[in-house]
């Protein structure tokens, strides 16, 4: 068994860890959102909405939609076998050891891709539920007011 360089195997270490990092975020965001769109909900059902409050409250839900579907893409499961459990449940455990020693480098890189993707879908779904809720706290300012 060859060895590994240590800078390398720490690197592919610190990759996993952001990727769990960014799946946490997401999770957190999600159930946020879930929560937000659930209280707007019950608080657009029981309020005498005006025509400019339901439009912009319905784009603010709109958005709040959009950001949870690049929640939700951004930790689907990748099952395309190019890295990690879905590979190497197909190899012995030979080929296991073979691969992680031979293409340790090639999974930093793939990971660090993905992390990249996950990462900057979280940023997108972010920015929607900031825009969002700004949108539904001015829906919510024109019912109150009774802007037409």
């Amino acid at each position: 068994m060859s060895t590994t360089d240590p800078k390398l195997t720490a690197a592919h270490a610190e990759v996993k860890a952001e990727i769990a990092r960014t799946d946490n975020k997401v999770a957190l965001l999600l159930a946020f959102v879930g929560a937000v769109l659930a209280g707007a909900w019950t608080i657009a059902r029981d309020l005498p909405l005006t025509l400019p409050a339901v439009i912009v409250g319905g784009l603010g839900t709109a958005l709040l939609v959009a950001a949870a579907g690049l929640l939700l893409r951004s930790v689907r499961p990748n099952l395309s076998g190019r890295h990690g459990f879905p590979l190497w449940a197909t190899l012995t455990p030979e080929q296991i050891t073979d691969a992680v020693t031979r293409d340790l480098a090639a999974d930093v890189a793939g990971l660090s891709r993905l992390a990249v993707v996950k990462f900057t879908g979280l940023r997108r779904a972010v920015d929607l539920t900031l825009t969002a809720g700004a949108l539904l706290i001015l829906a919510l300012l024109l019912t109150a007011g009774g802007a037409l």
